[in-house]
Order: C-alpha cells, then sequence, then structure tokens
C-alpha cells in the first residue's frame, strides 16, 4: 500500500474515532432524566420528608425516581418511587413522605427513568 493512502486511512480512521468519542461525552453528559435531593428530614423514628428537584430534556415524558432512606449502617430502611407526570416545566421539585422500618440518618436519590 503506497505510504500517502495508508496516512490518509489512519487520519479518516482517527477523525471518525474523535468525532464518535465527542457524540459519546455530550450525548451521555446530559441525561434524558435527572434528579437530586434538595432537602430531607428526618421526622422520627420511622418517618421520613425529602425534596428532590427533577430535571428532564422533554418535560413532556413522564418519569419515576427511587428514593432510598438509609439508616447509619448504609442499610436501606426505606424506599419510595416517586412518579414526574409530564408537564411544560423542564425542571420540577417533588415533595414526599415516606414510612423507614427503623430510624434513617440519610436519604439519598438512586435513579431516575422515563416512563
Amino acid at each position: 500500500m503506497p505510504r500517502p493512502l495508508l496516512v490518509s486511512l489512519i487520519v479518516v480512521g482517527v477523525v471518525l474515532a474523535l468525532t464518535w468519542l465527542v457524540w459519546t461525552a455530550l450525548l451521555h453528559s446530559r441525561p434524558a432524566v435527572n434528579a437530586e435531593l434538595v432537602a430531607f428530614r428526618i421526622d422520627s423514628d420511622t418517618s421520613v420528608s425529602a425534596t428532590i428537584s427533577v430535571e428532564r430534556r422533554d418535560p413532556s415524558v413522564p418519569a419515576t425516581c427511587r428514593v432510598l432512606a438509609q439508616a447509619a449502617d448504609y442499610q436501606p430502611v426505606g424506599e419510595q418511587q416517586v412518579s414526574i407526570a409530564s408537564g411544560t416545566d423542564r425542571i420540577v421539585e417533588a415533595k414526599i413522605v415516606f414510612t423507614t422500618l427503623r430510624r434513617a440518618t440519610t436519604v439519598v436519590v438512586r435513579g431516575c427513568t422515563l416512563i
């Protein structure tokens, strides 16, 4: 194979690989739905309140988020699925109250999916 042809093929391959890498990074840097814990309160030994902020690229698509309450030993002591209805706002807040098996020390958002 002539040297100029080999160099051209390598350059095209590198450009295609870099294009794919940038496209993949941009696609995954902003997921379709994302949630963050805004605040939580331990109401009692068996109750927790939390507020989460949910951001969707397309607010017309409903989503569901999984929120966990954890004890001091990081064991889950409560779980709640939060449904986010379709709407017009890209970012919405959801307030939830749920029961725990024993005293929780923290609340975490385990993830969200589009429905």
